[in-house]
């Protein structure tokens, strides 16, 4: 209703004061970077001029006062204080294995003596020659440790047994000492496991060896596969005895009980 009773109109402006100033339509604003304004007469900042706000006391009773912003944690405070609790920990897991050790952490632990080994000898000699070389011979090795190859003669006894080829060859170190090597080829792997038994069975070996860690025993591999089988024996007397399958070859070394391992592990083939 207007002053005069008259209805208001749809659409109609509202009634205003006479001296009321037209209403205009807002006008956006950008935020912009407050700074001090000194545009009040005189140099006197604006706010000078008018009531200064007075923002009350925090209460620190009151929760709905807000709380002092807290200091930022140093980035490196949590991974000290991580590796400072392991420290701890372990201390502790240390502490507690000594103590149920007891009077056992106090006896001296074993040190296991170093195994010392040395360069593999070699002949201070030449080896000779073979006679009449075959496929088969011309394939085994010229030395064996400082053993030189000396003499080569035909083994009756193997060749007896089916072998296609057989020898047996003498090294010798220059001096006194000498190995002896039988080495025989045969045409079915079944033909050296014959003689292999055979060989067993007629040799007489002493029980145990300390001194040389024999009797030894086990497969031959090459390339990853079983090729045959060793068995190394004391004869003693201070001698010794290999003897090992290759598929269809077959040896057999002869040595001193404290050399014939090493021997066999020498023997290339």
């Amino acid at each position: 209703m207007s002053e005069t009773g008259g209805p208001t109109q749809p659409g109609a402006a509202p009634d205003r004061a006479p001296n009321d100033p037209a209403p205009t339509a807002p006008t956006p604003t950008t935020p912009t970077t407050p700074t001090p304004a000194t545009s009040g007469p005189s140099g006197t900042p604006s706010w000078a001029t008018g009531p200064i706000p007075v923002t009350p006391a925090a209460d620190p009773a009151d929760p709905a006062t807000p709380e002092e912003p807290r200091k930022a944690r140093p980035a490196w405070l949590l991974p000290v204080a991580i590796v400072a609790a392991v420290v701890v920990v372990a201390g502790i897991v240390v502490a507690i294995v000594l103590a149920q050790n007891g009077d056992d952490a106090a006896a001296p632990t074993p040190v296991p003596t170093p195994t010392i080994v040395g360069p593999v000898p070699t002949p201070t000699i030449a080896p000779a020659e073979r006679p009449n070389p075959t496929d088969f011979t011309s394939a085994l090795p010229a030395s064996v440790l400082q053993y030189a190859f000396a003499s080569e003669k035909t083994f009756g006894g193997w060749v007896d047994l089916k072998a296609l080829d057989a020898v047996r060859d003498t090294y010798s170190d220059g001096g006194a000492g000498a190995i002896t090597v039988d080495a025989g080829q045969f045409a079915k792997t079944a033909d050296a496991a014959k003689v292999v038994a055979r060989i067993a069975k007629g040799t007489k070996v002493a029980p145990t060896s300390p001194c040389c860690s024999l009797p030894q025993q086990g497969d031959v591999m090459a390339g990853g596969k079983k090729v045959g089988t060793f068995a190394i024996v004391d004869l003693g007397g201070g001698k010794g005895q290999a003897v090992w399958t290759n598929g269809t070859s077959l040896f057999r070394i002869t040595a001193p009980s404290d050399e014939v391992v090493n021997a066999y592990n020498a023997y290339p083939l």
